[in-house]
């Protein structure tokens, strides 16, 4: 099974086991529904109710009902199995993006060695050339993301 990072559980909310999770995950909605199963220590739990509540995704786990059934998840890291994510052809996990090679509309060839925040909604590609450059992901740089090639093609603008 191969686990994709999706946030970590930072309180508790109420006294009937809800937990809150943070998380900025680009595909909530594939992941948090109910029935799906979260990863928590290489356990599965089962989501028994969904709700956003301010900036946290709030989950109810199966057989969970107090407050005290579910403190020992307490600051824990939360992961969904990658092979029931169900990704569109269009739709890609930033890791994913890591070692694509990336061509130039100018014939130059890089490799994507990171994806890091700039901004909580500014994600930057660091991209090695012949040097170092970065580039916005949501840029209009950005022509075409080919996973079926493992390929990104980009439009620097002059003085890159």
């Amino acid at each position: 099974m191969e686990k994709v990072y999706i946030g970590k559980i930072v309180s508790t909310h109420g006294i009937k086991g809800e937990i809150r999770i943070i998380s900025d995950f680009p595909y909530k909605n594939k992941v948090f529904k109910i029935g799906n199963k979260l990863i928590v220590d290489d356990k599965e739990y089962e989501i028994k109710t969904y709700r956003v509540h301010k900036n946290y995704d709030m989950v109810k786990l199966d057989e969970y009902n107090d407050i005290n059934d579910v403190m020992f998840l307490m600051k824990k890291k939360v992961y969904f199995d990658k092979n029931n994510l169900s990704l569109d052809d269009n739709e890609i996990l930033d890791e994913e993006l890591i070692n694509y090679e990336v061509l130039t509309t100018t014939n130059k060839r890089g490799i994507i060695k990171e994806i890091f925040l700039a901004s909580p909604t500014n994600k930057i590609l660091r991209v090695l050339f012949d040097k170092e450059v970065l580039i916005p992901i949501n840029s209009p740089m950005i022509k075409e993301i080919n996973k079926q090639e493992k390929k990104v093609i980009v439009e620097l603008i002059e003085g890159i």
